[in-house]
Protein backbone atom coordinates (compact mmCIF):
# COMPACT_ATOMS: atom_id res chain seq x y z
CA UNK A 1 0.00 0.00 0.00
CA UNK A 2 1.41 3.45 -0.92
CA UNK A 3 1.61 6.12 1.73
CA UNK A 4 0.99 9.87 1.48
CA UNK A 5 4.28 11.71 1.10
CA UNK A 6 3.22 14.53 3.40
CA UNK A 7 0.50 15.52 5.83
CA UNK A 8 -0.81 18.04 3.31
CA UNK A 9 -1.05 15.40 0.60
CA UNK A 10 -2.94 13.08 2.95
CA UNK A 11 -5.42 15.81 3.81
CA UNK A 12 -6.01 16.59 0.14
CA UNK A 13 -6.58 12.90 -0.63
CA UNK A 14 -9.01 12.52 2.26
CA UNK A 15 -10.92 15.63 1.21
CA UNK A 16 -11.35 14.25 -2.31
CA UNK A 17 -12.66 10.98 -0.91
CA UNK A 18 -15.09 12.88 1.29
CA UNK A 19 -16.59 15.09 -1.39
CA UNK A 20 -16.57 12.54 -4.23
CA UNK A 21 -15.90 13.24 -7.88
CA UNK A 22 -16.21 16.67 -9.44
CA UNK A 23 -19.76 17.52 -10.42
CA UNK A 24 -21.35 15.17 -7.83
CA UNK A 25 -23.95 17.69 -6.72
CA UNK A 26 -27.33 17.22 -5.11
CA UNK A 27 -28.10 14.18 -7.30
CA UNK A 28 -25.08 12.19 -6.02
CA UNK A 29 -27.30 10.41 -3.50
CA UNK A 30 -29.76 9.29 -6.15
CA UNK A 31 -26.98 8.03 -8.43
CA UNK A 32 -25.50 5.74 -5.76
CA UNK A 33 -26.99 2.39 -6.80
CA UNK A 34 -26.74 0.77 -3.36
CA UNK A 35 -28.12 3.48 -1.12
CA UNK A 36 -31.67 3.26 0.19
CA UNK A 37 -33.90 5.86 -1.43
CA UNK A 38 -37.00 7.00 0.43
CA UNK A 39 -40.25 7.85 -1.30
CA UNK A 40 -39.40 11.54 -1.58
CA UNK A 41 -36.02 10.69 -3.15
CA UNK A 42 -37.73 8.53 -5.78
CA UNK A 43 -40.44 11.13 -6.38
CA UNK A 44 -37.85 13.89 -6.91
CA UNK A 45 -35.69 11.67 -9.13
CA UNK A 46 -38.75 11.11 -11.32
CA UNK A 47 -39.44 14.85 -11.58
CA UNK A 48 -42.49 14.69 -9.30
CA UNK A 49 -44.54 13.06 -12.07
CA UNK A 50 -46.85 11.32 -9.60
CA UNK A 51 -48.02 14.76 -8.41
CA UNK A 52 -47.80 16.69 -11.68
CA UNK A 53 -50.62 19.19 -12.08
CA UNK A 54 -52.01 18.37 -8.64
CA UNK A 55 -53.07 20.74 -5.88
CA UNK A 56 -51.58 19.02 -2.86
CA UNK A 57 -51.93 18.88 0.90
CA UNK A 58 -48.89 17.43 2.69
CA UNK A 59 -49.03 15.56 5.99
CA UNK A 60 -45.50 15.72 7.37
CA UNK A 61 -43.14 16.72 10.14
CA UNK A 62 -39.40 17.21 10.62
CA UNK A 63 -38.70 13.56 9.65
CA UNK A 64 -40.03 14.22 6.14
CA UNK A 65 -36.73 15.01 4.42
CA UNK A 66 -34.92 13.75 1.35
CA UNK A 67 -31.52 12.06 1.33
CA UNK A 68 -29.77 15.43 1.40
CA UNK A 69 -31.79 16.61 4.42
CA UNK A 70 -34.03 18.97 2.41
CA UNK A 71 -37.59 18.95 3.84
CA UNK A 72 -40.24 17.34 1.68
CA UNK A 73 -42.37 20.44 2.12
CA UNK A 74 -39.60 22.50 0.52
CA UNK A 75 -39.14 19.99 -2.33
CA UNK A 76 -42.86 20.04 -3.16
CA UNK A 77 -43.14 23.81 -2.70
CA UNK A 78 -40.28 24.39 -5.14
CA UNK A 79 -41.39 21.82 -7.74
CA UNK A 80 -42.62 23.66 -10.82
CA UNK A 81 -45.26 21.04 -11.64
CA UNK A 82 -46.74 20.69 -8.13
CA UNK A 83 -49.07 23.13 -6.33
CA UNK A 84 -48.44 22.63 -2.61
CA UNK A 85 -51.39 24.38 -0.97
CA UNK A 86 -51.49 23.40 2.70
CA UNK A 87 -49.66 21.41 5.38
CA UNK A 88 -50.88 19.07 8.12
CA UNK A 89 -48.87 18.13 11.23
CA UNK A 90 -49.17 15.10 13.56
CA UNK A 91 -48.52 14.67 17.30
CA UNK A 92 -45.44 16.70 18.38
CA UNK A 93 -46.06 19.28 15.64
CA UNK A 94 -44.43 20.15 12.35
CA UNK A 95 -40.95 20.48 13.93
CA UNK A 96 -41.35 17.46 16.24
CA UNK A 97 -40.46 19.44 19.36
CA UNK A 98 -43.76 19.61 21.26
CA UNK A 99 -44.71 17.13 23.96
CA UNK A 100 -48.14 18.50 24.87
CA UNK A 101 -51.71 17.19 24.78
CA UNK A 102 -52.99 19.73 22.25
CA UNK A 103 -51.31 21.57 19.36
CA UNK A 104 -52.82 24.60 17.63
CA UNK A 105 -52.85 25.39 13.91
CA UNK A 106 -49.95 27.54 12.74
CA UNK A 107 -48.07 28.89 9.73
CA UNK A 108 -44.88 27.47 8.23
CA UNK A 109 -42.46 30.37 8.33
CA UNK A 110 -40.41 29.43 5.28
CA UNK A 111 -43.31 29.13 2.84
CA UNK A 112 -46.14 30.98 4.57
CA UNK A 113 -48.34 27.90 4.19
CA UNK A 114 -51.12 27.18 6.66
CA UNK A 115 -50.39 24.24 8.97
CA UNK A 116 -53.47 22.39 10.19
CA UNK A 117 -52.75 20.46 13.37
CA UNK A 118 -54.03 16.89 13.47
CA UNK A 119 -53.32 16.80 17.19
CA UNK A 120 -55.56 19.65 18.28
CA UNK A 121 -59.28 20.27 17.78
CA UNK A 122 -59.39 17.29 15.44
CA UNK A 123 -57.20 14.31 14.61
CA UNK A 124 -58.79 13.78 11.22
CA UNK A 125 -58.69 16.35 8.41
CA UNK A 126 -62.07 18.03 7.99
CA UNK A 127 -63.77 18.60 4.66
CA UNK A 128 -63.06 22.32 5.03
CA UNK A 129 -59.32 21.66 5.44
CA UNK A 130 -59.36 19.55 2.27
CA UNK A 131 -61.40 21.95 0.17
CA UNK A 132 -59.82 22.57 -3.24
CA UNK A 133 -57.22 19.79 -2.99
CA UNK A 134 -56.67 16.99 -5.49
CA UNK A 135 -54.23 14.85 -3.51
CA UNK A 136 -53.11 14.26 0.08
CA UNK A 137 -49.46 13.24 0.51
CA UNK A 138 -48.10 11.52 3.64
CA UNK A 139 -44.38 11.63 4.54
CA UNK A 140 -43.57 10.83 8.17
CA UNK A 141 -41.10 8.35 9.69
CA UNK A 142 -42.78 5.63 11.78
CA UNK A 143 -40.95 3.36 14.26
CA UNK A 144 -42.77 0.05 13.86
CA UNK A 145 -44.97 0.00 16.98
CA UNK A 146 -48.79 -0.02 17.01
CA UNK A 147 -49.22 2.67 19.66
CA UNK A 148 -46.86 5.19 18.05
CA UNK A 149 -49.52 7.57 16.78
CA UNK A 150 -48.17 8.58 13.37
CA UNK A 151 -49.78 5.53 11.78
CA UNK A 152 -53.10 6.50 13.38
CA UNK A 153 -52.77 9.91 11.71
CA UNK A 154 -52.08 8.03 8.45
CA UNK A 155 -55.25 5.96 8.79
CA UNK A 156 -57.51 8.85 9.76
CA UNK A 157 -56.19 10.97 6.90
CA UNK A 158 -56.86 8.11 4.47
CA UNK A 159 -60.44 7.95 5.70
CA UNK A 160 -60.83 11.70 5.16
CA UNK A 161 -59.34 11.47 1.67
CA UNK A 162 -61.70 8.65 0.73
CA UNK A 163 -64.70 10.63 1.97
CA UNK A 164 -63.58 13.69 -0.01
CA UNK A 165 -62.71 11.75 -3.18
CA UNK A 166 -59.03 12.71 -3.07
CA UNK A 167 -56.00 10.72 -4.21
CA UNK A 168 -53.72 9.62 -1.41
CA UNK A 169 -49.96 9.31 -1.95
CA UNK A 170 -47.61 7.76 0.61
CA UNK A 171 -43.90 8.56 0.32
CA UNK A 172 -42.64 5.37 1.90
CA UNK A 173 -39.90 5.11 4.54
CA UNK A 174 -38.14 2.13 6.16
CA UNK A 175 -39.39 0.37 9.24
CA UNK A 176 -36.35 1.20 11.42
CA UNK A 177 -36.53 -1.94 13.57
CA UNK A 178 -36.72 -4.21 10.46
CA UNK A 179 -39.59 -5.41 8.34
CA UNK A 180 -39.38 -9.08 9.26
CA UNK A 181 -40.38 -9.38 12.90
CA UNK A 182 -43.88 -8.90 14.28
CA UNK A 183 -45.06 -9.82 17.76
CA UNK A 184 -47.55 -9.34 20.54
CA UNK A 185 -51.31 -9.57 20.90
CA UNK A 186 -53.53 -8.17 18.15
CA UNK A 187 -55.87 -5.34 19.16
CA UNK A 188 -59.12 -6.61 20.68
CA UNK A 189 -62.05 -6.05 18.29
CA UNK A 190 -63.99 -2.95 19.29
CA UNK A 191 -61.08 -1.53 21.32
CA UNK A 192 -59.60 0.66 18.59
CA UNK A 193 -58.37 4.11 19.61
CA UNK A 194 -55.81 6.72 18.61
CA UNK A 195 -53.09 4.47 20.08
CA UNK A 196 -54.62 1.33 18.53
CA UNK A 197 -56.03 2.49 15.22
CA UNK A 198 -56.40 -0.88 13.54
CA UNK A 199 -56.22 -4.62 14.15
CA UNK A 200 -52.44 -4.93 14.49
CA UNK A 201 -50.05 -6.66 16.89
CA UNK A 202 -47.86 -4.50 19.12
CA UNK A 203 -44.93 -4.79 16.68
CA UNK A 204 -46.22 -4.90 13.11
CA UNK A 205 -43.10 -5.28 10.90
CA UNK A 206 -44.47 -3.13 8.06
CA UNK A 207 -43.64 0.17 6.39
CA UNK A 208 -46.15 3.04 6.34
CA UNK A 209 -46.78 2.35 2.64
CA UNK A 210 -47.59 -1.27 3.37
CA UNK A 211 -49.83 -0.30 6.27
CA UNK A 212 -51.67 2.12 3.99
CA UNK A 213 -52.55 -0.74 1.64
CA UNK A 214 -53.71 -2.90 4.54
CA UNK A 215 -55.81 -0.05 6.00
CA UNK A 216 -57.45 0.68 2.66
CA UNK A 217 -58.43 -2.90 1.94
CA UNK A 218 -59.41 -4.01 5.43
CA UNK A 219 -61.37 -0.83 6.19
CA UNK A 220 -63.11 -0.89 2.82
CA UNK A 221 -61.94 2.56 1.76
CA UNK A 222 -62.79 3.66 -1.77
CA UNK A 223 -59.47 5.37 -2.22
CA UNK A 224 -57.05 5.98 -5.07
CA UNK A 225 -53.90 5.03 -3.15
CA UNK A 226 -50.41 5.44 -4.58
CA UNK A 227 -47.30 4.32 -2.69
CA UNK A 228 -44.00 5.75 -3.90
CA UNK A 229 -41.85 2.81 -2.94
CA UNK A 230 -38.46 2.69 -1.31
CA UNK A 231 -35.56 1.56 -3.45
CA UNK A 232 -32.80 -0.78 -2.23
CA UNK A 233 -34.49 -1.41 1.14
CA UNK A 234 -34.60 -5.03 2.30
CA UNK A 235 -36.89 -6.33 5.03
CA UNK A 236 -34.12 -7.56 7.38
CA UNK A 237 -32.49 -4.10 7.49
CA UNK A 238 -32.31 -2.11 10.69
CA UNK A 239 -32.16 1.63 10.17
CA UNK A 240 -28.39 1.87 10.49
CA UNK A 241 -28.01 -0.36 7.41
CA UNK A 242 -29.94 2.08 5.20
CA UNK A 243 -27.35 4.85 5.02
CA UNK A 244 -30.07 7.32 5.98
CA UNK A 245 -29.49 9.90 8.69
CA UNK A 246 -31.32 9.25 11.95
CA UNK A 247 -33.73 12.03 12.95
CA UNK A 248 -35.43 11.76 16.32
CA UNK A 249 -39.05 11.15 15.27
CA UNK A 250 -40.37 12.54 18.56
CA UNK A 251 -38.84 14.31 21.57
CA UNK A 252 -38.32 11.11 23.58
CA UNK A 253 -37.36 8.78 20.73
CA UNK A 254 -33.68 9.66 20.43
CA UNK A 255 -31.95 6.63 18.98
CA UNK A 256 -32.41 3.40 17.09
CA UNK A 257 -31.75 1.53 20.36
CA UNK A 258 -34.74 3.26 21.95
CA UNK A 259 -36.93 2.51 18.94
CA UNK A 260 -36.05 -1.18 19.23
CA UNK A 261 -36.88 -1.22 22.95
CA UNK A 262 -40.09 0.75 22.56
CA UNK A 263 -42.52 -2.10 21.66
CA UNK A 264 -41.80 -3.72 25.02
CA UNK A 265 -40.85 -0.89 27.36
CA UNK A 266 -43.41 1.54 25.93
CA UNK A 267 -46.17 -0.83 27.06
CA UNK A 268 -45.15 -0.18 30.67
CA UNK A 269 -45.46 3.59 30.71
CA UNK A 270 -49.21 3.73 31.38
CA UNK A 271 -48.54 2.03 34.74
CA UNK A 272 -46.92 3.50 37.85
CA UNK A 273 -43.40 3.24 36.42
CA UNK A 274 -41.04 5.78 34.94
CA UNK A 275 -39.76 4.63 31.54
CA UNK A 276 -37.04 7.26 31.56
CA UNK A 277 -38.92 10.29 30.29
CA UNK A 278 -37.19 13.26 31.87
CA UNK A 279 -33.79 11.53 31.61
CA UNK A 280 -31.19 11.39 28.84
CA UNK A 281 -32.15 7.81 28.00
CA UNK A 282 -35.92 7.37 27.69
CA UNK A 283 -37.01 3.73 27.19
CA UNK A 284 -33.49 2.51 28.00
CA UNK A 285 -34.28 2.64 31.72
CA UNK A 286 -37.37 2.05 33.82
CA UNK A 287 -38.03 2.13 37.53
CA UNK A 288 -39.97 3.61 40.44
CA UNK A 289 -39.24 4.93 43.94
CA UNK A 290 -40.66 1.74 45.39
CA UNK A 291 -38.42 -0.65 43.40
CA UNK A 292 -35.15 -2.17 44.63
CA UNK A 293 -32.84 -1.93 41.63
CA UNK A 294 -30.54 -4.80 42.65
CA UNK A 295 -33.32 -7.24 43.30
CA UNK A 296 -35.07 -6.27 40.07
CA UNK A 297 -31.91 -6.73 37.97
CA UNK A 298 -31.26 -10.10 39.63
CA UNK A 299 -34.78 -11.30 38.84
CA UNK A 300 -34.70 -10.13 35.20
CA UNK A 301 -31.21 -11.42 34.45
CA UNK A 302 -32.25 -14.74 35.96
CA UNK A 303 -34.77 -15.16 33.14
CA UNK A 304 -31.92 -15.38 30.61
CA UNK A 305 -33.90 -13.46 28.00
CA UNK A 306 -32.26 -13.53 24.56
CA UNK A 307 -30.12 -10.60 23.48
CA UNK A 308 -30.58 -8.41 26.55
CA UNK A 309 -29.12 -7.80 30.02
CA UNK A 310 -30.23 -5.57 32.87
CA UNK A 311 -27.98 -3.30 34.95
CA UNK A 312 -29.21 -1.99 38.32
CA UNK A 313 -29.36 1.83 38.39
CA UNK A 314 -30.84 4.71 40.30
CA UNK A 315 -32.10 7.73 38.37
CA UNK A 316 -34.09 10.89 38.99
CA UNK A 317 -36.33 12.12 36.17
CA UNK A 318 -36.50 15.91 35.82
CA UNK A 319 -39.89 15.74 34.08
CA UNK A 320 -42.86 13.44 33.56
CA UNK A 321 -43.64 10.63 36.01
CA UNK A 322 -41.75 10.77 39.35
CA UNK A 323 -40.13 14.09 38.40
CA UNK A 324 -37.63 15.00 41.11
CA UNK A 325 -37.93 11.60 42.83
CA UNK A 326 -35.10 9.08 42.90
CA UNK A 327 -36.12 5.79 41.33
CA UNK A 328 -34.66 2.33 41.63
CA UNK A 329 -34.64 0.48 38.34
CA UNK A 330 -32.61 -1.02 35.55
CA UNK A 331 -30.76 0.08 32.45
CA UNK A 332 -31.76 -2.24 29.59
CA UNK A 333 -28.84 -3.17 27.34
CA UNK A 334 -29.51 -4.91 24.04
CA UNK A 335 -26.41 -7.02 23.46
CA UNK A 336 -27.65 -8.91 20.40
CA UNK A 337 -30.43 -7.29 18.44
CA UNK A 338 -30.71 -10.28 16.09
CA UNK A 339 -32.01 -12.43 18.95
CA UNK A 340 -33.57 -9.71 21.10
CA UNK A 341 -37.37 -9.85 21.30
CA UNK A 342 -38.70 -6.52 22.62
CA UNK A 343 -42.34 -7.54 23.13
CA UNK A 344 -41.42 -10.80 24.87
CA UNK A 345 -38.97 -8.86 27.06
CA UNK A 346 -41.67 -6.34 27.99
CA UNK A 347 -44.08 -9.12 28.90
CA UNK A 348 -41.41 -10.86 31.00
CA UNK A 349 -40.86 -7.60 32.88
CA UNK A 350 -44.60 -7.28 33.45
CA UNK A 351 -44.78 -10.80 34.84
CA UNK A 352 -41.87 -10.17 37.24
CA UNK A 353 -43.55 -6.98 38.48
CA UNK A 354 -46.89 -8.75 38.90
CA UNK A 355 -45.29 -11.63 40.81
CA UNK A 356 -42.94 -9.62 43.01
CA UNK A 357 -45.13 -6.54 43.58
CA UNK A 358 -48.77 -7.58 43.24
CA UNK A 359 -49.95 -4.76 45.52
CA UNK A 360 -47.66 -2.02 44.22
CA UNK A 361 -47.55 -2.39 40.46
CA UNK A 362 -50.67 -1.18 38.63
CA UNK A 363 -51.43 -4.15 36.43
CA UNK A 364 -54.82 -2.87 35.29
CA UNK A 365 -53.22 0.22 33.76
CA UNK A 366 -51.06 -2.06 31.61
CA UNK A 367 -54.18 -2.80 29.55
CA UNK A 368 -54.24 0.69 28.01
CA UNK A 369 -51.59 -0.01 25.33
CA UNK A 370 -51.69 -3.82 25.43
CA UNK A 371 -55.38 -3.72 24.31
CA UNK A 372 -55.84 -7.43 24.95
CA UNK A 373 -58.22 -8.49 27.71
CA UNK A 374 -57.17 -12.13 27.41
CA UNK A 375 -53.49 -11.22 27.88
CA UNK A 376 -54.34 -9.08 30.90
CA UNK A 377 -56.36 -11.90 32.46
CA UNK A 378 -53.50 -14.34 31.97
CA UNK A 379 -51.04 -11.92 33.56
CA UNK A 380 -53.42 -11.39 36.44
CA UNK A 381 -53.56 -15.15 36.96
CA UNK A 382 -49.76 -15.51 36.92
CA UNK A 383 -49.31 -17.10 33.48
CA UNK A 384 -45.79 -17.38 32.09
CA UNK A 385 -44.61 -15.64 28.93
CA UNK A 386 -44.79 -18.86 26.90
CA UNK A 387 -48.46 -19.24 27.89
CA UNK A 388 -49.12 -15.62 27.00
CA UNK A 389 -47.61 -15.99 23.55
CA UNK A 390 -49.44 -19.27 22.97
CA UNK A 391 -52.73 -17.55 23.80
CA UNK A 392 -52.47 -15.17 20.85
CA UNK A 393 -50.54 -17.40 18.42
CA UNK A 394 -53.68 -17.99 16.36
CA UNK A 395 -54.46 -14.31 15.89
CA UNK A 396 -50.80 -13.62 15.14
CA UNK A 397 -50.83 -16.31 12.44
CA UNK A 398 -53.96 -14.74 10.98
CA UNK A 399 -52.18 -11.39 10.95
CA UNK A 400 -49.21 -12.97 9.20
CA UNK A 401 -51.53 -14.02 6.38
CA UNK A 402 -53.30 -10.64 6.26
CA UNK A 403 -49.96 -8.84 6.29
CA UNK A 404 -48.47 -10.97 3.50
CA UNK A 405 -51.00 -9.63 0.99
CA UNK A 406 -49.69 -6.09 1.45
CA UNK A 407 -45.92 -6.50 1.60
CA UNK A 408 -44.10 -4.49 -1.07
CA UNK A 409 -40.49 -5.52 -0.44
CA UNK A 410 -38.38 -8.67 -0.27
Amino acid sequence: MSRCSSLAACLVALSLLAVGPAGAGENALVENPGRVLTGIDVLARDDFRALAGQRVGLITNHTGVDGQGVPTLRRLHDAANVDLAVLFSPEHGLRGRLDVVRIADSEEEGTGLRVFSLYGDTRKPSSKMLDGLDTLVFDIQDIGTRFYTYISTLGLAMEAAAEAGLRFVVLDRPNPINGVDFAGPVTDPGSESFTAFHSLPVRHGMTVGELAGLFRDERGLQLDLVVIRLQNWKRPMFYDATGLRWINPSPNMRSLAQALLYPGIGLLETTNLSVGRGTDTPFEVFGAPWLDERELALQLNGLDLPGVVFVPVRFTPDASKFAGEECGGVNILVVNRETFQPVRTGLAIARVLRTAHPERWELEAYAQLLVSERALTLLRDGAGVDDLEAAWSGELEAFRQRRARHLLYE
